[in-house]
Parts: structure tokens; C-alpha cells; sequence
């Protein structure tokens, strides 16, 4: 078995340029900001040059850093600070939200409940298979389905007569 590890002159920056894009946009996924995005991105890279693990090909790689991805955003999101940073609306979120505006999918997606979106996001965004999907998120093939199912429910008729669903996302 040929074993994928992370070379002594791989930098961050490195990580950075070859997994910084799916990792960001998966975070910005989750936490539904830019900053709080960034900050993931930036916990997930110390935590590979920390851990350096050991990966069986890059495709193990890149679904170790998509779960590591999805476990600081769960544990951000749970966080008593961020439950009272959230009470305190800043102008940076205004301004934010004002970015998001004019793209109706990307705001139908955003306002999905978590369980929805990273299911949406990993399936249409990273390209990944039910299997994969199920497998990355520790849930049953069926479970995916059942929620790709819901999610789709619910952005259908946030965006009925807006756009052509299956042409957007």
C-alpha cells in the first residue's frame, strides 16, 4: 500500500494552494460567514501540520480535511461564544449579507438548516457520491438520499418560478 504523507517541505502554503479553496468554501458552507470561514480554514491547516497524518492516496486526504473541516465547524457552531457573539450584530455581517444578495440559489442553500446544506454543499459544490457522502459524514447511504430528498423539497419551493433548479445548483 503506497502511503500519501505530508512531506517536510510541505508548507502551509502548499496545503493551502491545493485544498484552501474546497476547504474555505465548504467552512463558509457551514458558518455562513467569511471571517468565521477563514478562521476554520486556518484551525484545519494547523491541525494537519500538527497531526501530519499518514493518508493512503490523496482521495484519503482530501476526505480526512473535509471531515476535519466539518468537526471545527460543528464544535464552533456549539460554542457558547459563538452563541453570544451571535446576539451582537455587527456591520461586517450587514455588509456580508449585502456580498450574499443577488444570488438567489447561493441564499437558498445558505438558509437550509445545517443537516441540509452540507449534504447539498459536498454533493453539487466538491462533487461527491451519496457513497462518499455517507461515508465522510458517518451517516447510511439511505440517510444522504432521504436528506438530498428534503433539501431539494425545501430549495424547490423557496425558488419556485425564480430559477431552474437543476440548471443553478
Amino acid at each position: 500500500m503506497n502511503q500519501v504523507s505530508l512531506a517536510r517541505d510541505e508548507t502551509a502554503d502548499v496545503l493551502l494552494d491545493r485544498y484552501g479553496n474546497m476547504i474555505l468554501r465548504l467552512a463558509f458552507s457551514c458558518m455562513k460567514n467569511i471571517p468565521d470561514a477563514e478562521d476554520v480554514l486556518q484551525d484545519v491547516l494547523v491541525k494537519v501540520l500538527e497531526k501530519a497524518p499518514a493518508f493512503e492516496s490523496e482521495e484519503h486526504r482530501k476526505a480526512w480535511l473535509i471531515r476535519v473541516t466539518v468537526n471545527i465547524c460543528r464544535s464552533r457552531l456549539r460554542s457558547p461564544w459563538r452563541r453570544h457573539k451571535e446576539l451582537e450584530e455587527t456591520d461586517a455581517a450587514a455588509a456580508e449579507e449585502n456580498w450574499l444578495e443577488g444570488n438567489i440559489v447561493l441564499d437558498a442553500v445558505m438558509a437550509l438548516p445545517d443537516k441540509y446544506r452540507e449534504v447539498i454543499h459536498l454533493f453539487y459544490y466538491e462533487d461527491y457520491s451519496v457513497g462518499q457522502i455517507a461515508a465522510l459524514l458517518g451517516k447510511k447511504e439511505s440517510t444522504v438520499r432521504s436528506l438530498m430528498f428534503r433539501a431539494r423539497a425545501i430549495l424547490k419551493e423557496k425558488l419556485k418560478g425564480a430559477v431552474d433548479l437543476e440548471e443553478s445548483i
